[in-house]
């Protein structure tokens, strides 16, 4: 039977206050890693509550050159977790967790300073021409989080195809990025910002931006929706070939949280013009069917039995 993980009281608390900044700010996610057992659930918070300040920073109202210095202060940060160098009784309790949880696990702290990249593109203002050049911040602010996970969750002995796994843990980050740029499309734009590769927009006449609860005027922007949908469709299903290497409560954690963002996709796919009236999200009783899917194995012996489609 499986025990607590053997920690001081400073570390719990640590643990305690990046898990309640997870419960706080991101339901989806907290929903998912409250599938692992203790030391994993504890460490993806530790995970977690680092990249909510990273994304809170370049997010929040100050102006650029302040960004830039918060944000390098939290590579100074990353820096001391590398340098074995905060103490428990650190008053930083993310730094004291988040030490901790490198110390159990291999994860690959760069990851954090690829997301730190990534926050500093969206300060910089950058827009994306291509596909291909939005991936690259998609890869630093998504997919980093995927292979940082993996560092947690660890991979099956035995399982087949292991050299691959940090490629789909950030295919699937990329899937799930992807469709929080579909479902916020609206909210980027009144916040000055926009995703969605130029050649796409210009192929479906949506140039013009989206600044109402309508599309552009003249454009195809169900055409759009339904193009980016497959692309994300077709990340899922590669991305999904990492659920059989992965023990039973890293997969249904796993399944968990790329399931629900899948059940957004569907919806936003059933009606595009809702991700302009609001954001879509997904009722509690249907976030509880797929953790229960997860945990049955299902969505992982399916993915064994497909192949996975090429990308959009």
């Amino acid at each position: 039977m499986e025990g607590p993980p053997t920690v001081s009281a400073p570390v719990q608390a640590a643990y305690s206050y990046c898990e309640a900044v997870t419960g706080r700010q991101a339901r989806n996610f907290a929903y998912g890693i409250r599938l692992l057992p203790t030391d994993k659930r504890h460490a993806m918070s530790a995970l977690y509550a680092f990249s909510r300040r990273v994304d809170d920073i370049g997010d929040g109202p100050l102006a650029a050159d302040a960004k830039r210095e918060r944000l390098e202060a939290t590579r100074e940060l990353l820096e001391r977790v590398r340098g074995n160098a905060v103490a428990e009784d650190d008053t930083d309790p993310v730094a004291v967790a988040l030490a901790d949880a490198s110390r159990r696990f291999p994860i690959p702290i760069e990851g954090l300073d690829e997301l730190i990249d990534g926050v500093l593109m969206d300060v910089h203002g950058e827009t994306y021409e291509t596909w291909d050049d939005l991936k690259v911040y998609c890869r630093c602010v998504a997919g980093a989080i995927g292979r940082l996970s993996l560092g947690v969750f660890g991979t099956q002995d035995g399982a087949r195809g292991t050299e691959r796994a940090a490629e789909y843990a950030d295919t699937l980050g990329l899937a799930l990025q992807l469709t929080n740029i579909l479902r916020d499309v609206r909210e980027d734009a009144a916040n000055g910002r926009t995703y969605l590769p130029a050649d796409d927009l210009a192929k479906f006449g949506c140039s013009a931006g989206f600044h109402s609860a309508t599309p552009p005027s003249g454009s195809d922007f169900t055409g759009l929706v339904h193009f980016e949908v497959r692309r994300a469709r077709a990340l899922f299903a590669e991305g999904y070939r990492l659920l059989p290497m992965l023990d039973r409560r890293s997969g249904a954690c796993v399944a968990a949280m790329a399931g629900i963002y899948r059940r957004l996709l569907d919806r936003i796919e059933r009606d595009p013009e809702a991700v302009l009236r609001g954001r879509v999200s997904l009722p509690g009783r249907e976030k509880a069917y797929v953790a229960v899917r997860g945990l049955s194995g299902l969505d992982a012996r399916h993915i064994t039995r497909q192949s996975p489609r090429g990308r959009g």
